[in-house]
């Protein structure tokens, strides 16, 4: 039996209040995308850079926490809330370092945000970086989430991820030796990867110092590579229908260390972009089919899974 360590209660139990996360964007590039080390991106990465639900860069960081609460205004309750800024769209330590330290300063400067998250790559953060993200975690919790994605190379070449495995280890060293919290993205469903090879990935992650992890279905998207070639080519990629993917989810929820935090079991990208799997278009079936899973195969001993996407 395992039992997933839900980031609700996990940021309930941290923070002592309801928490909800603002989805920002700092107007950043990529090393994959700027010509550094690519210019397509990632294989399966949108226009948006995973940022496809955070606010215009063209606004100043005040604004969008406005304009992020306004968002999710409608769920919250009467009862206190607090935030996480949450640094989403591309890789968000890839600018000057005084340029991240003026916009993360700006993020975790009101009362009400409890937290910093950065979505980034393990490539891209350097002394300087490192130094700030030390700095910041001395004032609010610092995440820094890594797109892993995969730990087989023959993967990571095909997605177009940029870097190697060693890279990524290292990085995870350096963030733990500075007591910042590490969440890593995990994608299921890549073309041409087993079952045994997903949970492999999870396997291996459960080995190092990380806090967090997001689970995610591959999303094929318009207007991608990796849309472009199953538009060309469907028979090339097969897509996993729900019942395989909860399977999946299952067994890589056994294989995880129990003190790792899910912060995602699958997400869901924009709908006017999806190409495949359709069926995960349908967020209630897919939430209620995950937790009727689950409950059965006493995975969350019966308790319902409500965490979703970010």
């Amino acid at each position: 039996m395992a039992e997933i360590l839900r980031l609700n209660a996990y940021l309930r139990k941290r923070f002592g209040i309801k928490v909800y996360k603002l989805a920002l964007n700092g107007g950043m590039s990529c090393p994959n995308r700027d010509g550094t080390l690519g210019t397509g991106g990632c294989i399966f990465c949108s226009k948006g850079g995973s940022g496809d639900f955070a606010a215009s860069f063209l606004l100043p960081v005040p604004e969008q926490i406005q304009q992020a609460k306004q968002l999710i205004s409608s769920k919250i309750s009467n009862q206190p809330a607090g935030y996480i800024a949450y640094f989403q769209a591309y890789t968000n330590t890839y600018a000057p370092v005084e340029y991240l330290r003026k916009i993360f300063y700006e993020a975790i400067t009101p009362s009400d945000i409890v937290a910093l998250s950065v979505a980034t790559r393990p490539d891209c953060i350097g002394p300087e970086v490192l130094e700030l993200l030390q700095e910041l975690n001395t004032i609010k919790p610092v995440f820094i989430e890594l797109g892993l994605q995969t730990i087989h190379p023959g993967t990571a070449r095909f997605i177009r991820r940029g870097y190697d495995l060693n890279v990524f280890d290292e990085c995870i060293g350096k963030l733990h030796a500075i007591s910042v919290d590490t969440v890593v993205h995990l994608i299921l469903g890549l073309p041409g990867e087993t079952r045994e090879d997903m949970t492999a990935s999870v396997r291996y992650i459960s080995r190092l110092p990380v806090s967090g992890v997001k689970l995610q279905l591959l999303h094929i998207l318009k207007h991608t590579d990796l849309g472009i070639l199953y538009e060309n080519h469907p028979e090339e990629l097969p897509v996993l229908s729900l019942e395989e993917y909860t399977g999946i989810l299952g067994d890589c929820i056994e294989h995880l260390r129990p003190d790792i935090v899910v912060h995602r079991l699958t997400g869901d990208g924009p709908k006017s972009q999806l190409l495949a799997p359709m069926w995960s278009a349908d967020k209630k079936r897919v939430l209620n089919y995950i937790n009727r899973y689950f409950s059965e195969h006493n995975i969350i001993q019966g308790r319902k899974y409500t965490d979703y996407g970010n």
